[in-house]
C-alpha cells in the first residue's frame, strides 16, 4: 500500500504475524492502482467490469459508495477523471481485518498502525510492571497515539489515548504525501484547502479514516455534519496552521497543543 505497517502485539506468535502480513499483501494485490496486475487496475483499463469483480472488491465498493452517500459526496471513491479508486477505504479495511486476526487468535492487547492510522485493543503494559498480571489494572495504561505537526514532522501536536469507544484514529493531510485528496469545492484543483490536516478519533478505523478524508475534502461544513452524525473527536489544522478541536480532543489531548476557541 506504499506505506509502513507497525504492529505491537504482546503474546503473538510468528504464525499470527504471517497471517497479518498476508492480509496486507492480499489487499495491496487486489486494490493497488500502482500495480498493473491488480484487480482494480484491470477495472480502470476496462478489462474487467465491476459486476464481475471479486466479492471482496465489490464489498469494498459498496462500503465506499455508502460513505459517499452518508457524507453528501465529500468522500467519493471516483477520481475526477472517472477512475474508481478505493484507496480511501482499503487501508482501513485492511487494518480492520488485521484486528480481526488478532481477536481470532485469542489476544486482546495490541496496537495496529498502517501509514499513521491505527486501532488499539486492550491496554499496554508498563515496562516497569511487566511482571504483573492482567488483573493488576494499575500495571496497564491506554495505548497512546501521537499526532504529527504538519509544520514540523519531527514534532507532535499532541497525543491522545485509544480506549473503548475511541479505539481508532486516522489522519488525512498534505504534510507527508502532498495534495492527494480532491476538494469537494473545486474537484479540478488541489489548492486553497481550508484544512491542511484532519485527525479523527472514533470507535472503529473505517469511520475514523473515511471521515478524516471527507472533512479534509469538504471543509467546515462537512466537519459540522460529521460531528452531528457520528460520535467522533476531531482535530484540524487550517491553512494558516491554526488548530481547532472538538471537546473530546480538548479533554484528552496532551503535550500542550495550541487550540483555538
Amino acid at each position: 500500500m506504499g506505506t509502513v505497517a507497525s504492529l505491537v502485539i504482546p503474546g503473538a506468535d510468528r504464525a499470527l504475524f504471517e497471517q497479518i502480513e498476508r492480509v496486507f499483501a492480499d489487499h495491496d494485490a487486489r486494490f493497488s492502482l500502482y500495480r498493473a496486475d491488480s484487480e482494480i487496475s484491470r477495472i480502470a483499463r476496462g478489462e474487467l467490469v465491476l459486476s464481475r469483480s471479486s466479492e471482496p472488491l465489490r464489498a469494498a465498493y459498496t462500503e465506499a459508495i455508502g460513505w459517499r452517500t452518508s457524507t453528501a459526496g465529500a468522500f467519493d471513491p471516483y477520481r475526477p477523471d472517472g477512475v474508481l479508486d478505493l484507496s480511501g477505504v482499503v487501508k482501513a479495511l485492511a487494518i480492520h481485518a488485521a484486528r480481526s486476526a488478532v481477536v481470532g487468535a485469542g489476544l486482546d492487547d495490541a496496537l495496529l498502525s498502517v501509514g499513521g492510522d491505527g486501532v488499539a485493543l486492550g491496554r499496554r503494559r508498563s515496562r516497569a510492571d511487566s511482571g504483573r498480571t492482567p488483573a493488576d489494572s494499575a500495571a496497564y495504561a491506554p495505548w497512546m497515539a501521537g499526532i504529527v505537526d504538519p509544520e514540523n514532522r519531527e514534532h507532535l501536536l499532541g497525543a491522545v489515548p485509544l480506549h473503548p469507544g475511541r479505539a481508532a484514529i486516522a489522519t488525512s493531510g498534505t504534510a507527508e504525501r502532498g495534495e492527494h485528496v480532491w476538494r469537494r469545492s473545486d474537484p479540478s484543483s488541489r489548492t486553497e484547502a481550508p484544512y491542511r490536516q484532519v485527525t479523527v478519533r472514533a470507535a472503529d478505523i473505517v469511520t475514523a479514516d473515511v471521515l478524516a478524508t471527507a472533512i479534509l475534502s469538504g471543509g467546515a461544513e462537512t466537519l459540522s455534519d460529521a460531528c452531528s452524525q457520528w460520535n467522533i473527536d476531531v482535530l484540524t489544522v487550517d491553512a494558516s496552521n491554526g488548530l481547532t478541536a472538538t471537546p473530546g480532543f480538548r479533554r484528552e489531548l496532551t503535550v500542550g497543543a495550541r487550540l483555538s476557541a
